[in-house]
């Protein structure tokens, strides 16, 4: 078994935002290994927000970001359980990073479930069409990876995070959930970009 150490586990928590103790009991089931530890927060976070997903948001707050040139401006309202969370400093944070990433990547939606039925589907017939000649298990994997990398462009949830490409916002919203104890979410959006 190897050594887990102070240093390892004030690294795992930089990287991860992570309980000290969270990331202890990681590195402890990685065997020391740092890589191995992040794989298992990440799913242990997944899991943990698809517990706490059913429970209410009372609280949150709405954080805005203006870019230095004065002519894009985004509001992101953050979700919470309760308003002692949506006073914590990281979770204000949070809130103006995603406020960032709207100014930035300009998403239509917030989510899949938001995108109207009629595009879906138009997309999912000209997947179809483009995959007809293949074995049904290799189109409907086609198709499926398709319609994510369409989604990515639009839907907030699904695009890759500015700052970290190897995360989504979904993803950021899963460690946020395990980081603060309650269900996180994105409420609404709305940007702003004056006209060249």
């Amino acid at each position: 078994m190897a050594d887990i150490t102070t240093e390892n586990i004030k690294e795992l928590r930089e990287r991860t935002q992570v309980s000290v103790m969270k990331c202890k009991e990681a590195l402890t089931e990685a065997d020391g290994d740092m890589e191995k530890a992040i794989k298992i927060l990440e799913e242990k976070s997944e899991a943990t927000a698809a517990k706490k997903s059913s429970r209410d948001l009372g609280a949150g707050v709405v954080s805005s970001y203006v870019h230095s040139n004065n002519t894009v401006a985004a509001l992101v309202e953050l979700q919470c359980e309760t308003d002692f969370v949506a006073r914590n400093e990281e979770f204000q944070k949070l809130a103006y990073e995603i406020a960032m990433h709207v100014a930035a990547m300009n998403p239509d939606y917030v989510s899949r479930n938001d995108v109207p039925e009629d595009q879906v589907t138009k997309q999912e017939e000209k997947f179809a069409e483009e995959f007809a000649d293949k074995p049904d298990d290799i189109k409907e994997n086609a198709i499926a990876g398709k319609l994510d990398n369409y989604f990515s462009k639009f839907v907030l949830l699904d695009q890759a995070y500015i700052k970290d490409d190897e995360k989504s916002i979904s993803d950021l919203l899963h460690e946020a959930t395990q980081t603060f104890g309650e269900n996180v979410a994105i409420g609404d959006i709305s940007r702003i970009e004056t006209i060249s």
